[in-house]
Formats: C-alpha cells, sequence, structure tokens
C-alpha cells in the first residue's frame, strides 16, 4: 500500500481505500469541505452566508479534533503504528486548525485589507488544507484498518495453533479438550472475518472469502467426525486419509483468508481467474466498438487471434460427453459463421481505410453489427447448454441414490457392492466438476467465475473423503462413528449441490437481466398478510444484514449440538431414553442452526418458530424422564440434579412462550427469531451439563447393585414417560429433525452473504 507524505500539495491518491466503512467515514468530511470549496464567491456576502460557512468550518474543525483523539489513542495501544498514526493525526489536526481559521469571516464591516488571510482571499489555502485534511484523515482510517486486519492475523494464528494440536492428539479425552478451544477459536475468527467480507468493497475478494469460510465451516464438522474415527480406528489407513485431507483443506482455506485480508500473494501470484467465454466475448465487443473510433488502433491479427481463444474455449462445450447433440451442432455452426463475419468485417475495414472508400463506413457498421449479433447469439447458446446440462444433472442426482447405497454397502461391510458404487461416485463427481467449467464459462460475472470455481474445487476434494470415509465403514461396519462420519460428508455433497441450484438461478438472473432486484424476505408478515399464509411462502434465506447478525449465537448453536453428540455417544447404552431424547433434542437444535445459514429444512422463520416450539416440548419429555430418574437417587444427589432440572423447564416454559407470541413486521420477527435461538442455545447448555452427569450416575449405581447382585436393576427400570417412535428414530414429529451429526454446512455467504 503506496503512502505519500499527509502535507503534500495534492491529494494523496495513494492510500487505496479497501472498505467501506473507511469509505463510509469519509462521506461527510467531503461533503463539507466541498461545501466550504464549492461556494459561490459573490461580491456581496449576506451575514447569513457569512455565519453558515463559519458554521461549516467549525464543525469540520471540532470533528477533526474528536477523530484525532481517538486515532492518538489508537496510536499508543498499537506501538508498530505510533509513529505513522501520530504524524497523521497532527497533519489532521493542523489542517483542521487552518480550515477553521480560514472559515472565521462572521463580519461584514470587517475589512479583508488588514492582512489576516480568509477563504475568500485566500482560496488556494483553503483547498490546500482541505487536501491534506483528506489526505491525513484517510491515512489514519487505512492505519486504524491495518489493526483489523491484525486482529484477524492473530485469530487465524490461534486457530491455526490448535488445529496441529487436534492432528497430533492420541486419546478421545484429550481431542474433546482441544476441540472445545477449537471452537470457540472458530467462533471468533467466523465473526471476524465475516465483518471483513460484508466491508470489502472489491466484489472478487468478497466472493473469494465467502469461499474460504464456507470451507473453514463445513469442514469443522468433518474434522470433528474424521478425527473421532481416526482416534477410534489408529490403524485403519483410509481413515488416515480422511482426517489428512480434512486438516489439509482447513489449512489451505485459512491461508486464503489471510491472502485476502493483506493482499499477499505466495511467489508474487497475481490474482488472476482463468479465461471464460463470456468475459473473452465481451472483451472481443469491446475491441469492435473500438473500431468505430479509431481505425488504426487495432490490428486484424489481434482481432482474429482474440476470436480464437474465445472459440477455442468453446470447445469444452463441444467436446463434452455430456453436452447434447442440438447444442454441440449450433454452437459449431455459430463458431463457424463468427469467423465468416471476421474476415467480412476485416475486408470492409481494410478498405474503409483508403480514403477514397466514401461508402465504407457504412458498410464497417453493418459488418460490425452482423458480428456483434453472431457473437451474442453464440454466447446465449452457450448459456442455453450449460444451464440445461446443470439443470439436468441436479434433478437426476436428486435422490442421491448414490450416496445412499455407499451408506448401506458401507454398513453391510460389502467390499464389492462398495467398488460399484465408488466408480459411480467418481463419475458423478467427473460429471459435476466439467459441469461447474462450463457453468464458469457463462457465469457473467467475475465473483459468479469465483463461486464456480470453489464449487468445482469442492467436489474434486468432497468425491474422494466420501469413498475413504465409505471404506472405512465397510472395513468397521459395526462402527457408529465410521457411520456418523461418512454421513457428514454425505452431507456436504448434498449441500454442495444445493449450493450448485442457487448459483445456477443466480447465474440464469444475471444472464435475464434480473440481477439486482431486491428478494422480499416472504418469510416475515408483511402489509395485508395473514400470518395463516405464512406456511406456502416460497422458501427464502435471511437477508446479508440479518445473517451476519446473527451468524455467531447460530454458530454457537452449532458447537453446543457437538458437544451435547460428544456426551450422548459416552453413554454405554445408546438405547437409554434420556440419552435418545438428547441426542433428538440435538438434532432439532442443528436444523435451527441451519436456518441461521439459509440452509436445511427449515426455510421460513415460520418453519423455524414450529420447530423451536417442538424443541421446547421435547424439553418437557425429557425433563419428565430426568423426574423419574432423579426418584431413584439419594437425597444429597437428587437436590443438585434437581436443581439443574428445575432450569431446564424454566428455560423450555420461556422458549414455548417466546414461540407462541405473536409479531408483526420485519424487524419484530427477526427479533423473535434471535430470541428463539439464543433460548434453544440456553436450554442446550444445560442439557450439556445434565446427560454427563446421569451418565456418571447410572455407572455408579450400576457398579452398586451389580454387587449386590442386580446388574440390571438400572437398565432395566422403565421410566414413566412414554417413548415416541419418532424420539428413538432420532427424528421429531414435524420431519425436521435429523441425526445432529450428519451435518452439510452452508457456502458462507458464511457466510453466504448476497
Amino acid at each position: 500500500m503506496a503512502l505519500s507524505p499527509c502535507g503534500s500539495n495534492s491529494f494523496d491518491s495513494g492510500l487505496e481505500i479497501k472498505t467501506r466503512s473507511v469509505e463510509q467515514t469519509l462521506i461527510p468530511l467531503v461533503s463539507q469541505i466541498t461545501t466550504l470549496i464549492n461556494h459561490k464567491d459573490k461580491p456581496r456576502k449576506s451575514e447569513k452566508t457569512l455565519r453558515a460557512i463559519q458554521r461549516v468550518g467549525q464543525a469540520v474543525n471540532m470533528a477533526v479534533g474528536r477523530f484525532v483523539t481517538v486515532g492518538e489513542a489508537i496510536a499508543i495501544e498499537n506501538q508498530e503504528l505510533k509513529e505513522e498514526m501520530s504524524f497523521a493525526c497532527y497533519e489532521a489536526r493542523r489542517a483542521g486548525d487552518t480550515i477553521a481559521h480560514l472559515t472565521d469571516v462572521v463580519s461584514l464591516e470587517q475589512p479583508e485589507s488588514d492582512g489576516r488571510a480568509t477563504i475568500f482571499s485566500d482560496k488556494a489555502g483553503m483547498v490546500k488544507a482541505a487536501r491534506m485534511l483528506l489526505s491525513s484523515v484517510t491515512k489514519v482510517l487505512v492505519l486504524a484498518d491495518r489493526i483489523v486486519i491484525k486482529q484477524i492475523i492473530a485469530s487465524r494464528n490461534k486457530v491455526l495453533t490448535t488445529l496441529e494440536q487436534l492432528e497430533k492428539v492420541s486419546s478421545f479425552q484429550e481431542f474433546v479438550q482441544i476441540f472445545s478451544q477449537f471452537g470457540n477459536e472458530m467462533v471468533e475468527f467466523a465473526h471476524l472475518t465475516g465483518d471483513r467480507q460484508n466491508d470489502l468493497k472489491d466484489e472478487k475478494k468478497k466472493a473469494r472469502m465467502a469461499a474460504a469460510r464456507a470451507v473453514l465451516e463445513k469442514c469443522t464438522m468433518m474434522l470433528l467426525t474424521a478425527s473421532k474415527t481416526c482416534l477410534r480406528h489408529p490403524d485403519c489407513d483410509s481413515a488416515r486419509i480422511n482426517k489428512d485431507g480434512v486438516f489439509q483443506r482447513m489449512r489451505l482455506a485459512l491461508e486464503q483468508v489471510i491472502e485476502i485480508v493483506t493482499e499477499a500473494r505466495p511467489n508474487g501470484e497475481g490474482d488472476i481467474l482463468p479465461v471464460s467465454i463470456y468475459m473473452g466475448i465481451r472483451e472481443f465487443k469491446n475491441q469492435l466498438e473500438g473500431l468505430r473510433e479509431g481505425l488504426c488502433l487495432l490490428s486484424k491479427e489481434s482481432l482474429t487471434a482474440l476470436l480464437e481463444v474465445i472459440l477455442e474455449h468453446t470447445e469444452d462445450f463441444t467436446d463434452s460427453a455430456y453436452t447434447s447433440h442440438e447444442h454441440r451442432e449450433r454452437i459449431l455452426g455459430l463458431s463457424r459463421q463468427a469467423r465468416l463475419e471476421l474476415e467480412q468485417l476485416i475486408a470492409v475495414w481494410m478498405q474503409a481505410q483508403n480514403p477514397k472508400a466514401a461508402e465504407a463506413t457504412e458498410e464497417m457498421e453493418l459488418a460490425i453489427l452482423k458480428t456483434c449479433q453472431c457473437m451474442n447469439e453464440l454466447k446465449k447458446e452457450l448459456h442455453n447448454a450449460a444451464a440445461e446440462l446443470t439443470a439436468d444433472l441436479l434433478k437426476y442426482h436428486a435422490d442421491h441414490i448414490v450416496l445412499k447405497a455407499l451408506k448401506v454397502s458401507g454398513g453391510e461391510g460389502s467390499l464389492e457392492a462398495l467398488a460399484k458404487y465408488t466408480c459411480e461416485l467418481s463419475e458423478q463427481k467427473e460429471q459435476l466438476v466439467e459441469t461447474c467449467r462450463l457453468l464458469r464459462h457463462i457465469s457473467g460475472t467475475e465473483p459468479l467465475e469465483i463461486t464456480c470455481i470453489h464449487a468445482e474445487d469442492t467436489f474434486q476434494v468432497i468425491g474422494p473423503q466420501i469413498i475413504s470415509a465409505a471404506q472405512t465403514l465397510a472395513l468397521h461396519p459395526s462402527s457408529k462413528i465410521a457411520k456418523e462420519n461418512l454421513d457428514v460428508f454425505c452431507e456436504a455433497w448434498e449441500s454442495q449441490l444445493n449450493d450448485m441450484s442457487i448459483l445456477l438461478r443466480e447465474i440464469i438472473d444475471l444472464f435475464e437481466g434480473r440481477r439486482g432486484e431486491k428478494r422480499t424476505y416472504l418469510s416475515l408478515p408483511r402489509p395485508g398478510k395473514l400470518s395463516a399464509n405464512l406456511k406456502t411462502i416460497k422458501p427464502v434465506k435471511l437477508d446479508s444484514e440479518e445473517q451476519t447478525a446473527i451468524a455467531k449465537v447460530g454458530l454457537e448453536l452449532r458447537l453446543l449440538t457437538s458437544d451435547l453428540d460428544s456426551e450422548s455417544e459416552k453413554w454405554e447404552d445408546q438405547e437409554h431414553e434420556i440419552a435418545r431424547q438428547g441426542q433428538g433434542m440435538s438434532s432439532m437444535a442443528y436444523s435451527m442452526y441451519l436456518f441461521t445459514r439459509g440452509e436445511g429444512l427449515l426455510k421460513t422463520t415460520q418453519d423455524l418458530f414450529h420447530q423451536a416450539e417442538v424443541f421446547a416440548e421435547e424439553g418437557f419429555k425429557l425433563y419428565s424422564s430426568l423426574r423419574a430418574f432423579s426418584t431413584q437417587l439419594g437425597d444429597d444427589e437428587r437436590a443438585i440434579f434437581t436443581a439443574e432440572t428445575e432450569k431446564l423447564v424454566a428455560l423450555c416454559q420461556k422458549l414455548q412462550i417466546t414461540t407462541r407470541m405473536p409479531v408483526q413486521g420485519k424487524n419484530s420477527t427477526f427479533l423473535k427469531v434471535d430470541s428463539s435461538i439464543q433460548n434453544t442455545k440456553s436450554i442446550l447448555t444445560v442439557v450439556v451439563y445434565i446427560l454427563p452427569l446421569c451418565n456418571k450416575l447410572i455407572k455408579k449405581y450400576k457398579c452398586e447393585q451389580s454387587s449386590l447382585g442386580s446388574p440390571q436393576s438400572w437398565r432395566e427400570t422403565p421410566l414413566q414417560t412414554p417413548v415416541h417412535e419418532e424420539c428413538l428414530s432420532g427424528k421429531n414429529g414435524n420431519g425436521f429433525g435429523v441425526k445432529s451429526l450428519e451435518h452439510h454446512m452452508a457456502n458462507l455467504t458464511f457466510l453466504e452473504s448476497k
């Protein structure tokens, strides 16, 4: 980042503003200074005009004074920036004082011949002071922005250190402790990078940041199950390969985030995207338009070479086994026509350079139009081919038949069947990867190109990871953690397919001119609409501001579900009702977390509130089971146990009241969303504490009863609560529950922020 001296005579153009926050901070100052510099220099100045000028000058000086005070405090706290920050603050204060002095013109009678400079007698001085003020204030803001970058780097370093510790653990207990710390650090990192993503001005950087954050979020759950599987089966090569792939991907994503915020590329590489057909056609048409302005600026060779590069990329479509015969023939025909049109244009162009060719200009205009029209038709045909292929492919794989078959064959330990479905998944992966490449060619914008590249990379990586997870399960078909691990990777695959359908819709919207339309948050009550209609509303996602506001609490909820599942897994009797109810509540809470990411089966706020109400009801059922359990405890243990269960019932009542509370308007509904998730988080915190306590007491009394000759008394004692099949299967009654570690994470806009 180039930094010029603040005292220069012109605005410091080297201070490039890269974030919206810095830009928005400068706007009021620029507006006030513009008012001063552009005032009309009339011969007669009214008292009202003079007082207005003085007020603006004083306001600028006071604002600069407050601003500089903050800047100086930042300089004291950050010694590495102290010298630069202090000098910039000094320059800003000096410029503010100068502006206040030049605008001190309150009297009409005060002669200007007394030698005192004013805004009227020293216009050049005013302009110089304004430029110095803008330069110094901008420098202070840019230096302050470095501190934000420093915080992100420090957070990344903490995550990376803990990641290395996780990779080396050899016991499950040690892993649980370190993973808890890792989860907290990831929450902090997600918060910092999410804020940074929303603040970036460059749309390409925002897209790259969103892609990196999506990888980190998806990999967090993969890391949990892959590591547990490797700890459970330390001698299994496929489990180790599966785990190593997750750690490697997380490191690359962490590095990409730092590259984005620091603008540092390894080995000096530039941030260059692969050439796409859409961008090539746009550049080609721009060159053709340039022919109208200057005939000698281009060569026929450069135009021909540019067209050949475009047509060479169309071979990605024509050579693809998945492109239909009709599309392939039309693309080849339009490619031939484009060459002919360009040849005709070049011939007319050469004639137009002859001064005696009077009618050549008109012929050349016609040739340019025909060539541009041909390129537009080619672009449309390519778009249709890629869009239709993607839509058909997504529809064909919507049932996830191959993934289901892999789970079954792995669970049965059938290596022969597994090999068959592994080949089918590899073929599906190649289809999806090639389709992502075709989509990139017709994406239309660089951010969408980046999203296509991210989708391609995701399928390339997750495909082999699913296979290694399935191989581990096939080798250990009775392993619950190996099954859980395969489920997590399959969920990630399904999540990426869902992201791909959203990407396709965005590309189509852009091509058809619908880009930029504000999508209504239909899940919120709207004027004139009855709340009963909300259940039929088209599923939508939280907008970017709402996702940012709720992302942190959502991620905290996700981590609590991980803790709860870890505690549930420690139970020797996985069929115990309390353990099952805890797993069911974790499942529901996780579906609520997915809602904060715009993913999962909860599509509208009404879905969320219904899920929260069912969650509260399950909490009451767990409370009943716990009370029945407490009757078998001693007095001292029952007192401690009852205190915790009473917290649970109180929180469930609070959540139930919240979900049933009627609200009107977008802000009120969003507050209800936030309150529902906060209450859910509080309930899970209590359950995470109660479950290991129950497990400990069961083990204790089981040992005591065993010594008395009644080893089965605790297992066989029925609890006075009806057991529903939905709870036993890990699903809640409304169909939204899924086994809570069968997760998939959304693309961030984490974080997806649109």
